[in-house]
């Protein structure tokens, strides 16, 4: 992708479904009983392989790009793949799925592209083995292929070390076959969509401050599911309106749960013009329109227990700290260095040759605000969340800004491009 600057943005927008809630809507509409129907599914690389692991697994699933119908199997009525269960670039589905896998009658096994391959997986295989499940990487490094032969499980408590909606949810799911209660206590509380559709599907579950509480299940219930605009897709309109002279951009229909909610609370702490009008919700999700306008912002600290509330938003929040007067503080952010990419390095490296005053830091970066972008070769690590925030940034830098691998946006938002430049003013 070769981006140039524009001269401003203006109009609404509506961006896909949340990728965490289109995940988890297949996941528990293959273990319900019924058909589940999911509105507003995310059409992106990473949900599709979700579809793609269950539909191996027995499940029949219908997606006309409009609607994905899932016709439930029951909690115990997964087939043995006869198959590898590809995951491609998804860590949700690799994680999730592990949970639910570690519980079922057969052996599976599960990989996915290269950067799968080099995401830690110990942190899901130890709370899993210490409940019972026979959970192996293949080569023995911790990462994909992993090798899960279901077990009979137990339930624990595990003080997670990390605050991850991923790690919880691995054990929320394996929570549901095993034997007693299973609870998970977190650092600080990662996203709650697991929680609360595990609500809506039926399951005893119960969260007390940091800690999540699930009962094993007899059965789950198939729902009607509207999936809410995906806040983190939101985030580049978000920060393209703010720091783009003479825009403004409304986003409709965005999630707006207060455990993703952290980029919006970011962005007041910066002193932009953003106004939230809060809408409905569906399955306890709320939704809210968002308008924001070009505005003058300055530095901030961005720390402690609102990271887990925008730790995808991060590469974006980077771009919007170097338009602001001041200095930016990103710490408590250790979590960037194994998502896609690590996206500390990547984002200190390309933002360095666009000019910008930035230095890495052990868990975060440094932003001194203020300094003008020149366009350059971004190196995008396949990484989507780096793609994207780039893209912005290149529209409001001087030259030609190129993006190295920037179709890897089909892995959350495959219309990113022609949304955005559907906004720009002529």
């Amino acid at each position: 992708m070769k981006i140039t600057k524009v001269k401003g943005f203006s109009g609404e927008v509506t961006v896909p479904g949340d990728k965490s809630i289109s995940h988890r809507s297949i996941m528990l509409g293959s273990l319900a009983k019924g058909t589940t129907e999911v509105y507003g599914f995310l059409q992106g690389a990473d949900c599709l392989s979700s579809i793609d692991c269950f539909r191996k697994m027995g499940v029949e699933i219908e997606n006309t790009g409009e609607v994905v119908t899932i016709k439930g199997r029951g909690l115990r009525g997964l087939t043995k793949p006869v198959v590898t269960l590809d995951v491609g670039n998804s860590g949700t589905t690799t994680r999730l799925m592990s949970g639910i896998l570690a519980a079922q009658n057969f052996t599976s096994r599960v990989n996915g592209d290269a950067s799968i391959q080099k995401r830690p997986m110990k942190r899901i295989m130890t709370p899993l083995s210490m409940m019972g499940a026979d959970i192996k990487s293949e080569l023995d490094n911790g990462c994909a292929p992993l090798i899960i032969t279901g077990k009979q499980l137990n339930g624990i408590h595990y003080d997670s070390p990390v605050a991850s909606a991923q790690v919880k949810s691995a054990i929320l799911f394996a929570g549901l076959y095993a034997e007693g209660e299973t609870s998970v206590t977190e650092p600080a509380v990662s996203r709650n969509h697991t929680e609360l559709m595990f609500e809506e599907f039926g399951v005893d579950i119960r969260c007390e401050g940091k800690t999540a509480i699930v009962k094993p299940a007899d059965e789950l219930f198939a729902k009607k599911i509207v999936v809410p605009g995906d806040i983190s897709s939101a985030t580049y309109f978000i920060v393209a309106g703010l720091i783009t002279p003479d825009s403004c951009i409304t986003i409709k229909n965005v999630g707006i749960n207060p455990t993703r909610d952290g980029i919006i609370k970011v962005c007041q702490a910066m002193g932009a013009d953003i106004t939230v009008e809060k809408i409905s919700g569906d399955i306890g999700e709320p939704t809210a329109d968002i308008t924001v306008r070009t505005s003058q912002l300055k530095g901030t600290v961005v720390g402690g227990d609102i990271i887990p509330t925008l730790i995808d938003e991060i590469p974006a929040i980077a771009i919007l700290a170097c338009f602001a007067d001041g200095e930016t503080i990103i710490k408590d952010a250790e979590e960037l260095k194994v998502k896609e990419s690590n996206r500390i390095d990547v984002m200190v490296d390309n933002l360095k040759a666009m000019g910008a005053d930035i230095e890495a830091t052990e868990d975060g970066m440094i932003i001194r605000g203020g300094k003008a972008l020149h366009g350059a070769i971004i190196d995008s690590k396949l990484d989507h969340r780096i793609a994207m925030s780039f893209a912005v940034a290149g529209m409001n830098a001087e030259g030609e800004t190129e993006i190295v691998g920037g179709e890897c946006v089909e892995i959350s938002y495959p219309e990113f491009y022609r949304d955005i430049y559907r906004l720009i003013k002529m």
